[in-house]
């Protein structure tokens, strides 16, 4: 198989094809105005789009799905830079400088920036899909049922403790939930029920889908309601030419490589998302520049390292998503479950069952980068229109499509009552500042940790020495040790005495 073939074709079957470029060109203006609007995320936009997708092929499903993620990723950064309101987390870096440089009237020059790093980072992201997502899955082929159960468990607590700093804990806390929520229903190896309470609705599990919706929207439409957020008046006027500066773009080629590199590596790390990234660019960028003390006052070079770092972390979600099967990021989960419906299951045998599938996704990913850009550059000026639009206008909308996208999969009433439970609890969790990211990817990667403990269990007799005995296993458990230890105080305050014993002993005052 020729995966340039595979792409070229696919390419050139996307914009041959009327009604695949409205899909197109629809899904990307629509992620734009997900991510413009304050409280509309990418994560949001994908899980609604979703539901609508169920009756679609795979190719035309994933076009749009892939789009209105790129789009999404990208508007955020609209309000960041003309009102310093970030209209996704992922944005909020890029207000750092973005916001200063519309102060000085430079909103257009932004605005250019912005998009054309974003189009860069999109496809240097879409050449490591490509790349690393094929060799990662030959050596997933590898794997045992410990190796799997290993792989679940890691991404699961590294998400946890990415995502809530402050403390691990709770992102450990979200995740078990997780994993508890998708052990109700009858187990995948004896068909016992478990935790069903006797409810027959719980015999076949819980759906994806609700969870979800529930989890990412129904906290979201809750939080913007009760805020008070109001928009500061725009004059479209003000913005001026959107011309991409490419003199700006090519004196800082180096830092748009390694902004991209940062991205693709946090995006390929479980469960982070495009927000971290952001925040690791611009820090990188800030720290390497020769004019430090420019950033935050309109420097262009923050808002080209945020923007690439922020869609090349789209390319590096989807590594794993596609080679393990494990989503990199939150939309990434919602890209699982949309796959999941269609019957398409990422993981190391897609290359055997679907070998054409990643470098479709590639294409899908350079075609959404250009409707983003082609977008981003002709509709920016109507875009603050729509921004004057009262976000409580928007809520009731999505909050009905929030249902029907729920009600929609199977029919069953059930499932908005699981949505509206599941949101009431992810919106106490987000008050309590806990994640709700590792929930969802414990919902998603439950089965497969608890089907392959159990399967390794029954094939060892019961014996856990497999787990260390396999090189890839040992790693896995050593990291995983590690970033238990890691929270625990009295470990962390051995770790550092003994670097720092070692550092006097070594310091030439000592000697």
């Amino acid at each position: 198989m020729d995966i340039l073939s595979v792409f070229g074709n696919m390419f050139w079957h996307i914009f041959t094809s009327p009604l695949l470029i409205l899909i197109l060109v629809g899904s990307t203006f629509l992620g734009i105005i997900f991510g413009a609007m304050p409280g509309l995320t990418a994560t949001l936009g994908v899980a609604l789009l979703t539901t609508l997708t169920y009756g679609l092929d795979n190719q035309t499903a994933l076009l749009a799905l892939l789009s209105i993620y790129v789009g999404g990723v990208y508007g955020g950064m609209y309000t960041s830079i003309l009102l310093n309101i970030p209209g996704t987390a992922a944005s909020a870096a890029t207000a750092m400088d973005g916001y200063p440089m519309a102060q000085k009237g430079q909103t257009g020059r932004a605005f250019g920036l912005a998009t054309t790093s974003s189009l860069i980072g999109s496809a240097i992201g879409m050449v490591f899909v490509a790349l690393l997502s094929p060799m990662i899955a030959k050596a997933a082929l590898q794997f045992t049922s410990y190796e799997y159960f290993l792989l679940a468990l890691f991404g699961i607590l590294i998400s946890g403790s990415l995502t809530s700093p402050e403390l691990a804990i709770k992102g450990w806390i979200a995740g078990l939930f997780g994993i508890w929520l998708s052990t109700i229903g009858q187990d995948h190896m004896q068909m016992y029920p478990r935790f069903t309470m006797g409810m027959h609705e719980l015999d076949n599990g819980i759906d994806v889908v609700p969870v979800l919706i529930g989890a990412f929207g129904i906290p979201q439409i809750m939080a913007v309601l009760e805020s008070k957020l109001k928009m500061k008046s725009m004059n479209a006027k003000s913005i001026g030419k959107l011309i991409p500066d490419m003199k700006t773009m090519f004196k800082n080629s180096r830092l748009i490589g390694s902004s991209a590199l940062t991205g693709v590596g946090i995006g390929a790390v479980p469960g982070i998302g495009e927000d971290i990234a952001a925040w690791v660019a611009y820090g990188i960028a800030r720290k390497t520049s020769k004019k430090p003390e420019t950033f935050g006052k309109g420097a262009p070079e923050g808002v080209i390292s945020t923007s690439v770092a922020n869609q090349a972390c789209v390319g590096g979600a989807m590594i794993p998503l596609l080679s393990l099967g494990i989503p990199g990021s939150p939309p990434a989960v919602m890209l699982l479950g949309a796959l999941m419906l269609h019957n398409v299951a990422p993981g190391p045998m897609l290359l055997k069952t679907n070998p054409e599938f990643i470098p479709q996704v590639t294409a899908i990913l350079f075609a959404a980068a250009i409707a983003m850009w082609i977008c981003g550059m002709i509709l920016s000026k109507q875009v603050v229109h729509i921004l004057r639009i009262p976000q409580t206008l928007f809520m009731p909308l999505i909050a009905v499509l929030c249902v029907i996208g729920s009600f929609a999969l199977g029919m069953r009433v059930f499932n908005l009552y699981l949505m509206g439970v599941i949101g009431i609890i992810s919106y106490f969790f987000m008050k309590l500042r806990v994640p709700i990211a590792p929930l969802v990817i414990g919902v998603i990667l439950g089965p497969m940790a608890d089907t392959s403990l159990r399967t390794g269990l029954k094939t060892t007799g019961g014996s856990l020495m497999p787990m260390i005995e396999r090189p890839i296993s040992l790693i896995l458990v050593c990291i995983i040790t590690m970033i238990i230890c890691s929270q625990i105080p009295a470990v962390n305050k051995a770790i550092r005495t003994f670097f720092s014993n070692m550092k006097n002993r070594l310091s030439p005052s000592s000697t």
